[in-house]
Order: C-alpha cells, then sequence, then structure tokens
C-alpha cells in the first residue's frame, strides 16, 4: 500500500498499487527467456557437429586434388568455369545456357583431378533459381556430389 499526505490539511490518501499485470509481464518475459536460451543451445550444438565433426587423433591424408579450385560462375551471357588457374568460357548458344558444353567440360575436369569431389557455385543475383539447381545437377551428372553455393555472385 502506498500513502500520500496532502500538504496543510493533513489529509491522507491511501493507494494501492495494482502488481498483477507487472507480474504478468514478468512470468512471460522469464518464460521466454527459458525457451529461447535453450533452443539456442540446441541449435549451437548441432551446427558445431556438422560443420566441425569429430577430430580423429590419426592425421588423414588429404587428396593431391583437394586444394585444385573448381568453381561454376552463372551469368547474364553463359557459364564461366574455374579449373584450377584455368578459366573456360561456355557462352550462351541460341539465347539458351549450353548444359552439354558444361557436362563435357566438367567431365574433363574429372578426368583430370580423379579424386576431387567437390565444387562451387555462384550466381548472379537477378537469375532464376533454377539457374542454380541446373547448375548443381550438372555438377552431380560430372561426379562431383559435394557441392557450395557461394554468396555475393560472380566476382
Amino acid at each position: 500500500m502506498a500513502q500520500i499526505e496532502s500538504g496543510n490539511g493533513g489529509r491522507k490518501t491511501t493507494l494501492e498499487l495494482n502488481l498483477v499485470p507487472f507480474i504478468d509481464l514478468m512470468s512471460v518475459l522469464i518464460t521466454f527467456l527459458l525457451i529461447t536460451a535453450v533452443w539456442t543451445q540446441v541449435s549451437m550444438i548441432q551446427i558445431g557437429s556438422s560443420i566441425y565433426g569429430k577430430k580423429s587423433e590419426v592425421p588423414t591424408q588429404k587428396p593431391p586434388d583437394a586444394d585444385v579450385v573448381l568453381k561454376l560462375e552463372i551469368r547474364h551471357n553463359g557459364y564461366v568455369l574455374t579449373i584450377g588457374k584455368q578459366n573456360i568460357t561456355i557462352p550462351l548458344s541460341g539465347g539458351q545456357y549450353d548444359e552439354a558444353a558444361l557436362v563435357a567440360q566438367l567431365e574433363k575436369a574429372k578426368q583430370m583431378h580423379p579424386d576431387k569431389i567437390d565444387g562451387a557455385i555462384a550466381m548472379t543475383d537477378d537469375l532464376p533459381y533454377e539457374r542454380l539447381i541446373r547448375g548443381m545437377d550438372n555438377f552431380l551428372k560430372a561426379g562431383f556430389p559435394s557441392i557450395s553455393v557461394l554468396t555475393g555472385g560472380p566476382n
């Protein structure tokens, strides 16, 4: 209870503070805090285990082709395929992307680097998403199952 006294008259007024809304607010905030903290911890565990995995005590040897860069850039004027330090441009054919030429170049890259299993794809932001999916399909056809998608578009 709170009490207010007025100046000269000695008149006293008693006020009661209603704490129920404050208690309701605090219970909601505490519940939200607890739920959020648990989900953050679970997601951190899942991300950490999927990115880093378990460390083995036996050092593994990297395949000799692991350091070779294999990158596909999908642009408005066609494909640019980078294999190591070599850039191969595959222009549009009749206004369409030349899927067959891309698969042929990827298969040549697989023959040159048979141990390589990964590749990266970059695409300009204003192209349809279907282009990215077709690029990924072409990587799979040529024998590169581990595909990364680079953000920010081609350089």
